[in-house]
């Protein structure tokens, strides 16, 4: 027979058993790779010293520890309210023709964006009595440094969901007449608040896991009671490993809730 030059393709049973075998090939690969580590992992844990910890000190001192939840979730959720307020009026007032006063509001941003929350906390509660003669309180110093400090954040978040508003909808309002207060109030911002769902939510976790530095001010939260539990039992490793499972499982509360409003709110296309 006269070879033509062409290529026989391979049957189809052929390649579909060759990629098959790719899949497999990586998956047991995976698989030994993740026993070498545990093997690893195990033989480097100290299991004498772990058999020592106690955990039963946490049945005593639950109580504490969940009214320091408590008031971990409550300063967050209600400086990320209040936040949330002040950064969609700055988002608003950015988009407007305001003058000068634009650049009050983006040194306001700039300012409370670009610096440490540590630094922060110590001004308010310790710099702004001198300044203004007024003393707040360790709680209200950690509620006031987390809500300028979310506000500037959450204003450059909504001034983005503004952005993302299709320019239709704009346009579509002012052809039908409609003022400022409905143009804002009933058409742009209910938009923008559904896209700034993810962007939120993001920002609310990183704020509950960052509300631990108000220990440093003994605010009364979760990190300040643990704290003081750890140093009155001598029992830091299993403290602060309660501490640690509790912050995971508020983030994944909270992240779930977030997704779960995303999907709820979703615009259907």
């Amino acid at each position: 027979m006269t070879n033509t030059g062409t290529t026989v393709p391979a049957p189809r049973g052929l390649a579909f058993a060759a990629a098959r075998f790719r899949v497999d090939r990586a998956s047991a690969i995976s698989f030994v790779g993740g026993i070498a580590l545990l093997y690893a992992v195990y033989h480097a844990v100290d299991w004498k010293f772990v058999r020592t910890l106690d955990f039963h000190i946490l049945v005593e001192y639950w109580q504490p520890l969940a009214r320091g939840a408590a008031i971990t979730l409550g300063i967050t959720a209600s400086s990320l309210a209040v936040g949330l307020s002040v950064g969609v009026v700055i988002a608003v007032l950015l988009q407007l023709p305001i003058g000068p006063l634009r650049w009050l509001i983006v040194a306001y941003v700039e300012l409370w964006r670009n610096t440490p929350l540590i630094v922060q906390l110590f001004w308010v509660h310790f710099g702004l009595p001198v300044l203004t003669g007024i003393s707040t309180t360790a709680l209200e110093s950690g509620f006031l440094a987390l809500t300028l400090q979310s506000s500037a954040y959450l204003a450059d978040i909504a001034r983005a969901g503004i952005q993302a508003v299709p320019r239709g909808q704009w346009q579509a309002a002012r052809a039908l007449g409609l003022p400022v207060w409905s143009l804002w109030l009933e058409v742009i911002l209910p938009q923008a608040l559904k896209i700034m769902i993810p962007a939120f939510a993001n920002l609310a976790l990183s704020f509950l896991n960052g509300s631990a530095l108000l220990g440093l001010l003994q605010v009364g939260e979760l990190m300040t009671v643990a704290a003081k539990i750890s140093d009155y039992t001598f029992k830091p490793i299993e403290i602060m490993t309660a501490v640690g499972i509790v912050y995971l499982l508020l983030n994944l509360v909270i992240a779930r809730l977030a997704r779960w409003l995303e999907l709820a709110t979703r615009i259907p296309r």
